[in-house]
């Protein structure tokens, strides 16, 4: 019994084991195409005296978590597969499911469908309700290869990203028509201007079957393949379908060659299988996509070249703080001016009064000397002249007659006024005619008029004084 079942569980082994193979040895005779999943670091294998592979740029990596969402489904409504076509200019229209097609205006980017038409270079496709016009078609046969692509120019490759057709102008002929039972190689970057680094190398493959099941099938000699890239003279081999990104172009013209290479490393013999591109690199590129690959633009920036329903809402924030911080710093500056303002003034007023009183005190003891009133006298002998005689004994008596007036005068000045306009007008008129060392007194010009109705108040004493002289000499010549 024991033997009996173990050679049940061997036998059902072995035959679960043959299914798998059996399995998987259609699969690898099917033609298959596949997007690569995991990261996409760069290989190491690929590095020559110019050229490198480096990552993708940052934000090519960040925009694809949302292009990988989609799993395009392309196909061809017109011109039909085999059909012979009475004209030599074709119009072509296409369908496209699971994939949104569109270019964004402000970027002039989006999701898009690349055309080629025999081996020529692609036709970016963004509009699918105006169809593509292909005109002076040359007769014989022609090849339309289609697949969808990303707006940076790489390919989906996923099964149903990629389709063709293969139709007749006038006649069949044997040019441009590809062995459907032979792998196929279709290149699709580099092509024409860049103005940054890394330049993206892309291409897509047709009847390439998977490198897992290469040693299960060693009879299969396309089971091993291999893409010879060659750049400017310099050759590299890719065993992977993935998208690689180069550095090391020079500024100029550069010319890139792709060949589908079979297990033993010869050049598999189909239409379009060697490809030759020439390209123009020039630095500093304004472009979008030059834009992008330097990372002058984010992600965000720039997220409606893959989703055509975002809004776009990082751009309003990014406006919005200039304007907010800008009164912070005006409401900073504002009360740094009031307390310099304020002190300014405040000096100003404080200062100016202190030095005015200690001027006008000065003057003061100054008018204390007699010499304040010999000018007064000075007016006398104008009118003596005419007694002669009587001047010297009138002199004693009219000394203190003449004080009193002197001094009773200005002590009403000093209580009803102020001691600043006073004695500062009437030193101020009797400078005019005896020069003073005192500029103090001049900003007080306003008290002059005062001083004036003083002069003639003494004006007319002195004249009552003239009567008594003139009294006394006739007395004394009666005597």
């Amino acid at each position: 019994m024991n033997s009996w079942r173990t050679t049940a569980i061997t036998l059902l082994k072995s035959l679960i084991t043959f299914v798998l193979v059996l399995s998987l040895t259609s699969c690898g005779e099917k033609a298959v195409s596949q997007e690569p999943f995991g990261n996409l670091q760069p290989n190491s294998q690929i590095s020559t005296k110019q050229f490198s592979e480096v990552a993708p740029p940052t934000v090519v990596q960040e925009l694809r978590n949302t292009t990988d969402l989609y799993r395009p489904q392309v196909s061809i409504i017109s011109p039909k597969s085999d059909e012979i076509l009475p004209d030599n200019t074709v119009t072509v229209s296409f369908q496209i499911k699971d994939l949104p097609i569109y270019k964004d205006p402000k970027f002039n980017l989006g999701p898009h469908l690349e055309v080629i038409l025999d081996n020529k270079p692609a036709i970016s496709i963004y509009d699918l309700n105006q169809p593509l016009v292909l005109s002076d078609l040359p007769p014989g046969t022609h090849t339309l290869r289609v697949f969808a692509s990303r707006p940076w120019r790489e390919s989906y490759k996923n099964e149903g990203a990629y389709t063709q057709t293969t139709f007749h102008v006038f006649t069949k002929s044997d040019s441009n028509n590809p062995n459907p039972a032979l792998p196929l190689l279709t290149y699709n970057s580099p092509d024409g201007n860049y103005g940054a680094e890394p330049i993206l190398l892309d291409f897509y493959l047709t009847n390439a079957p998977l490198h897992l099941l290469a040693k299960d099938n060693p009879d299969n000699l396309f089971a091993d393949w291999r893409i010879r890239c060659t750049i400017n003279g310099e050759s590299f081999v890719l065993d992977s379908w993935q998208a690689v990104y180069l550095k090391g172009f020079k500024p100029g013209k550069n010319w890139v060659k792709l060949e589908f290479l079979d297990s033993q490393g010869n050049t598999v013999k189909n239409e379009f299988n060697s490809t030759v591109r020439l390209i123009t690199y020039e630095p500093k590129g304004k472009d979008t996509l030059s834009q992008i690959f330097r990372g002058q633009l984010s992600a965000d920036q720039v997220r409606t070249i893959v989703d055509p329903n975002y809004t776009y809402t990082v751009k309003t924030p990014t406006a919005e703080p200039t304007p907010e911080i800008l009164p912070e710093q005006e409401n900073l500056v504002v009360p740094e001016s009031e307390p310099t303002t304020t002190p300014r003034v405040t000096p100003s007023v404080e200062t100016t009064p202190e030095p005015q009183p200690q001027q006008e005190k000065q003057p003061v003891p100054e008018t204390q000397p007699t010499p304040s009133v010999t000018p007064t006298v000075e007016s006398t002998p104008e009118i003596a002249p005419k007694q002669e005689k009587p001047i010297l004994k009138t002199e004693p008596t009219h000394t203190p007659s003449i004080t009193p007036t002197v001094e009773t005068t200005p002590e009403p000045i000093l209580e009803t006024q102020s001691q600043k306009p006073r004695f500062g007008g009437f030193f101020k008129r009797r400078a005019t005619k005896v020069p003073t060392p005192q500029p103090t007194v001049e900003p007080y010009p306003e008290v002059n008029t005062p001083t004036l109705p003083e002069i003639i108040i003494e004006s007319p004493v002195l004249e009552s004084s003239e009567q008594e002289d003139q009294e006394t000499p006739t007395s004394v010549e009666n005597d």
